[in-house]
């Protein structure tokens, strides 16, 4: 099953491809390059599809957990200071995502989007320090039953040029569902509340709708 926001380049992929492979059949002589250059183009097909892949995830809601939003590398946990919405300190996990991960962006947990807005901005690699305030992203707000307001972020990475956001402010969304994708490798922060307890490390992969991030802080008797 394919993303609905690749169906497009995946068409016009489909037949770009078929008419190399039907060119290099009646012009080129050299079997070898012949060959070379269908392969070739099989290949950026494969790797097209591949990358606008959307396998079916079930999720049954969980309150207490924040589940992993995209498929990916956690590459940041840290306190930061968020100067947008929160205008504090949050736990930030960020989780970079290669060309090869599924793209799909799903929510975190279930609530209702209280914020949702688009930046424009630069494409610095997504694992960069400034990425995550510098670079094309969206920052989307969810209040929940457990945790109160959570936020994310997708950021642009250097290959990505198109994030798309399907969060609108007022919506009640569900803990798996789809919120969107980013095109051609990319970041999602995710920005949680200091007193949750983060059930990652650095350099762990996790996978969208399925790895538990955080969890509620339980108190000590």
């Amino acid at each position: 099953m394919f993303h609905k926001e690749g169906q497009k380049i995946i068409i016009a992929t489909f037949f770009i491809v078929v008419a190399i492979v039907l060119s290099a059949h009646f012009y080129i002589d050299i079997e070898w390059i012949q060959y070379a250059v269908q392969i070739a183009a099989l290949i950026l097909l494969i790797l097209i599809l591949q990358f606008f892949r959307n396998p079916k995830r079930s999720v049954t809601p969980n309150f207490d957990e924040i589940l992993a939003p995209v498929d990916g590398k956690v590459v940041v946990i840290e306190e930061v200071e968020e100067p947008e919405y929160f205008k504090g300190k949050r736990k930030q996990v960020s989780i970079f995502m290669s060309p090869i991960n599924v793209h799909v962006t799903r929510y975190a947990a279930s609530g209702t989007v209280t914020y949702s807005k688009y930046h424009p901005g630069k494409y610095l690699v997504a694992w960069h320090p400034k990425s995550s305030t510098e670079n094309e992203r969206t920052t989307v707000v969810l209040h929940t039953p457990k945790f109160g307001e959570i936020g994310y972020r997708q950021i642009a990475g250097a290959l990505a040029r198109r994030i798309v956001n399907y969060a609108e402010e007022g919506e009640q969304v569900t803990q798996g569902q789809d919120a969107g994708f980013i095109k051609f490798g990319s970041r999602v922060d995710l920005l949680l509340p200091l007193d949750c307890d983060i059930a990652v490390k650095l350099g762990q992969k996790v996978v969208g709708a399925k790895t538990c991030i955080a969890s509620i802080r339980k108190n000590d008797d």
